[in-house]
């Protein structure tokens, strides 16, 4: 398929009462065993790729590095891949796309805290900011828009429903405001937001079969899968040096 086509496969996927599933991935090993188990899009997870390649998230890693970290993702499966990006490693809208592009990712999210300052970006400047993303991209990327209200703090709901509803004016195909699991605010997000959900998958968060019935359009699971998975090969390297088999 080419760039559009599946770009336009990947936002295809975004059904409210039918969420796409998105096990956040952090190489291509990992990518290649979602595509196995049957899943129709990859998505990488900054944090996890971040740490894969030894530096901490908060756009502490090379965008250089971080950008070949994605297209040897996407070189490795045959689906869509949308990349999360944090804010764009300070790259002007054109030059993010273009090398958002270069590396075979069709979407990407980008969140609306400025990493340098660990503050939320006023809401007309990331509008703007997305605005310019859609407008170098054209119809080639699936934008998701993260929305940091709640992690800093922030408990209005209007003002995520509000910072929500800008992005998606502003060329968004999808937002993400991180709820924290809470089931009260995910129904109401849902019917307020005046677009697909994207709803973050950690300990205390409604099942997945609830999330549907709640009209979520898209689940993903961020870093918590490579923490898992990091653990267990903890468990395993205590087991050789405490001289057991580790299988």
């Amino acid at each position: 398929m080419t760039t559009t086509d599946k770009a336009a496969a990947l936002r295809a996927l975004h059904v409210p009462g039918s969420p796409v599933v998105l096990p956040n991935v952090w190489d291509a090993a990992s990518a290649r065993a979602v595509q196995e188990a049957g899943f129709p899009a990859v998505a990488t997870g900054s944090a996890a790729v971040a740490r894969v390649l030894g530096y901490d998230d908060g756009e502490d890693t090379p965008v250089a590095e971080m950008m070949a970290a994605v297209a040897r993702i996407a070189r490795a499966v045959d689906v869509p891949v949308t990349a999360d990006v944090e804010r764009g490693y300070g790259l002007k809208p054109a030059e993010l796309v273009e090398r958002l592009v270069a590396t075979g990712a069709v979407g990407c999210n980008l969140e609306d805290t400025d990493p340098r300052t660990g503050e939320l970006v006023d809401p007309d400047v990331q509008a703007g900011f997305l605005a310019e993303v859609r407008a170098a991209a054209g119809q080639d990327l699936v934008i998701n828009a993260r929305i940091d209200t709640y992690l800093h703090g922030r408990t209005s709901r209007q003002e995520t429903v509000e910072r929500g509803r800008r992005y998606l004016e502003a060329g968004a195909d999808c937002v993400y405001p991180i709820t924290l699991g809470d089931e009260g605010e995910i129904q109401a997000l849902v019917a307020e937001a005046g677009g697909p959900v994207n709803v973050l998958f950690i300990p205390g968060t409604p099942a997945l079969g609830r999330l549907a019935e709640l009209g979520v359009a898209r689940i993903s699971f961020g870093g918590g899968l490579h923490q898992a998975a990091h653990a267990h090969a903890q468990s395993l390297f205590a087991k050789v040096r405490d001289g057991h088999s580790p299988y």
